[in-house]
């Protein structure tokens, strides 16, 4: 049994003496990690020279930071509500500011997006890997301890643990652990309890892992605020792509979604498509979608409402994804037997019966007669009621009475039709890896009923991720698998970039989307879909994000399938590299599209006399501007999935983003100077002024920062 302890420092020196002080120390990615217990094992080993720590984790998280005074501003009240106490890594501070003591290595394999691009430790050490390998890996550096946050329930001896957030790296490192500690090594597994965080049963409840732990801590001090990531904009650009993106979602399929703007975008469409379909395909008439667009709707998604419903399967489960759930959109239950699972395929209705019964028996899952462990199955699965037993060649009735073990017997047929069970049990409509998202979705989670959350199952990476190991019920559970995801850069020939930099510095990292992006070539009628913006603007200048080509990518060429930008879809699968060049032209944005098309026609890759369709050669903002006019008012919203921002934030996040793009467009100084002799009116905006503590400026840098955000303010107005 585990050795219990309700103080984190004395964990960590419990630990320094059970491994001699040498320290490889693995944490899950994301909301997991026990930062408390992180923080005293890192000022321990800081303060000892004597000591080392090698930190082996991914996804470090950090409150957001300002890049200017003015981001300053607007952060740092936003900060202390949305983050509150929560207690800061402190390694994390250090390799931003490359300021490890040299006795402590950090070594991660995804980074928060474009948080460590100016940290040349970070750079250094990081490990590019599929999400997959991740345990494997992480086991060959020799990690002798593992960490990470528990959540709990009951009291006493009846108190029942959960890796709650994060099973999916753990479960796939726990077993290779166990067995190095059976070879002699020493291993220590830790959990640290934190009474905030969601429970999570199935799979994530540590059952016979909890005598694998070595030290469980519930230490008072370390109930501090969970981490969460407050939902970002959707701007207009955003809402497109999702729209499109959600016309590839085959009813009674299969879905996996990732993190951020666009991904709100499409769970947004997705709900609209059920809950409001005639204003959806409203809008979707504005677009003016050519034929073989809408055949392509028709052929591998739909403009439906969802009749049979979605199984979600995520390596991240979001709050989107929740949403879905509390829609009854993602409402399609799969079974852990191969059986079940392929009748309830064949069947809109798969209800406990004698015809599911005679088709288990058909496929050979069960036998007349049945055998002891065919009859538990039966009855786990709900198909009969609990009570029934096999005793040799009868079957025994609760009321002592019996029948032949005979299938084909009409008084085993009759007795087992009065013995049926209500509803089939043990259905999982959603597979997760791991969560994170705002505080909303983790309250969410623990008002879950405790049906709904015997339905979502937090699993072992490599069950979401891969096909091995389970390939012949992974392929029938994930029927029509759509999984979407984004990439900053699409090419011309269809590779697509998501982690990393031309110049070689990673922005965030692999993660699972390599995974899901092969698997959907494996899977039948599964489909890749890869979501991305067809410009930016930085600093004022437009640019694109489909490239002739890229020094880098994540997902290469002959992986391509679907993109999708704000434009449409470029079905790219089985087509010859001029057919793609085409595709990806017609959802480029216009501004590009002659030198894109140049750029292709001088490499060989498109013949010379080619011209792009005149459907497609106003794909631009305002082309988006005039379709969103034809919208109601719900079908932009700005957060279609709520906010932590309040109505002034919400106005100052527009004017700072505004700001931040158009400098470089004009001369700072310029505009600066625009703003201090332009006449505003300072009492239109008066609260987002005081917010922004500038409501009475002291002194000419004060007075030119209300001159600019005044500026911002009245161009969003505008």
């Amino acid at each position: 049994m585990p050795e219990r302890m309700d103080d984190a420092y004395q964990a960590a020196d419990r630990i320094i003496e059970l491994t001699g002080g040498e320290i490889r120390l693995g944490l899950p990615l994301g909301l997991g990690k026990p930062n408390r217990l992180v923080n005293a094992l890192y000022r321990r080993v800081e303060a000892d020279p004597s000591l080392s720590l090698d930190i082996y984790t991914a996804l470090s998280l950090g409150r957001p930071a300002a890049g200017s005074d003015l981001e300053r501003r607007f952060l740092a009240p936003f900060a202390d509500r949305v983050f509150g106490d929560y207690e800061e890594l402190d390694y994390l501070k250090a390799v931003r500011k490359d300021a490890l003591p040299d006795n402590i290595r950090v070594y991660e394999f995804f980074f928060q997006p474009g948080s460590l691009l100016g940290s040349e430790t970070a750079q250094r050490h990081y490990i590019s890997v599929n999400y997959t390998h991740a345990a494997r890996d992480i086991n060959a550096r020799g990690v002798n301890v593992v960490a990470q946050l528990l959540a709990v329930r009951g009291e006493g001896d009846g108190r029942r643990y959960s890796f709650s957030c994060n099973p999916e790296v753990t479960l796939e490192l726990l077993p290779m652990l166990k067995a190095r500690r059976e070879a002699g090594e020493t291993i220590v597994a830790v959990g640290q309890v934190h009474h905030d965080l969601p429970f999570m049963g199935n799979d994530a409840e540590l059952g016979e892992w909890f005598d694998e732990m070595d030290i469980v801590i519930d230490d008072p001090r370390a109930q501090t605020r969970l981490f969460s990531t407050p939902n970002m904009p959707v701007v207009l650009q955003d809402h497109f792509v999702g729209l499109h993106a959600s016309t590839l979602v085959r009813d009674g399929g299969t879905l996996q979604i990732g993190i951020g703007a666009l991904g709100d975008a499409l769970v947004h469409h997705t709900r609209r498509r059920e809950q409001r379909n005639d204003d959806y395909r409203t809008l979707l008439d504005a677009l003016e979608l050519p034929e073989e667009h809408r055949d392509l709707i028709h052929r591998e998604g739909g403009d439906g409402r969802f009749e049979l419903g979605l199984y979600g399967c995520s390596e991240m489960m979001t709050h989107g994804l929740l949403r879905l759930i509390d829609d009854g959109i993602i409402r399609r239950p799969v079974y852990d037997w191969i059986g079940l699972q392929r009748e309830c395929l064949e069947h809109a209705e798969c209800v406990p019966g004698l015809d599911l019964i005679d088709g288990l028996r058909r496929r050979r899952h069960i036998s007349s007669p049945l055998r002891p462990e065919q009859l538990k199955r039966l009855t786990d699965f709900g198909v009969l009621r609990h009570g029934l037993t096999v005793e040799g060649n009868r079957l025994r009735l609760p009321n002592d009475d019996s029948v032949p073990n005979d299938l084909d017997h009409p008084d085993t047929r009759e007795a087992l039709e009065t013995w049926l069970g209500d509803s089939l049990q043990g259905g999982i409509i959603m597979h997760g890896g791991f969560f994170l998202g705002p505080q909303s979705f983790y309250q969410r989670l623990r008002e879950l009923d405790e049906e709904t959350r015997a339905r979502i199952n937090m699993t072992r990476v490599n069950q979401i991720n891969d096909l091995y190991g389970g390939e012949e019920l992974r392929i029938a559970q994930r029927r029509d698998a759509r999984f979407i995801n984004t990439a900053f850069t699409v090419t011309l020939l269809g590779a697509a970039v998501s982690d990393q930099l031309d110049d070689g510095r990673v922005l965030s990292g692999v993660g699972g989307q390599y995974n899901f992006v092969s698997q959907a070539h494996e899977l039948p009628g599964a489909r890749s879909i890869l979501m991305t913006r067809a410009w930016r603007q930085r600093g004022g200048e437009a640019a694109s994000n489909v490239l002739f080509s890229y020094a880098h990518n994540t997902i290469p060429r002959h992986l391509r399938d679907m993109v999708v930008t704000e434009y449409g879809v470029a079905d790219l699968r089985g087509k010859t590299d001029e057919e793609v060049v085409m595709a990806m032209l017609n959802v480029a944005d216009s501004r590009f599209q002659v030198e894109l098309m140049e750029q292709a026609q001088n490499a060989g890759k498109l013949r010379h006399d080619y011209q792009i369709p005149e459907r497609f050669r106003h794909n631009n903002p305002d082309f988006l501007r005039r379709v969103a006019e034809q919208g109601d008012d719900q079908a932009f919203a700005t957060f279609p999935l709520g906010t932590d921002f309040d109505a002034t934030e919400q106005r100052l996040l527009k004017a700072l983003t505004w700001l931040k793009e158009t400098v470089g467009q004009k001369d700072y100084f310029k505009l600066a100077r625009e703003a201090l002799l332009h006449d505003h009116d300072p009492e239109q905006h008066a609260e987002a002024l005081a917010r922004m503590g500038l409501a009475e400026p002291d002194g000419l840098r004060e007075r030119l920062y209300q001159r600019l955000l005044l500026t911002a303010l009245d161009a969003d107005r505008g």
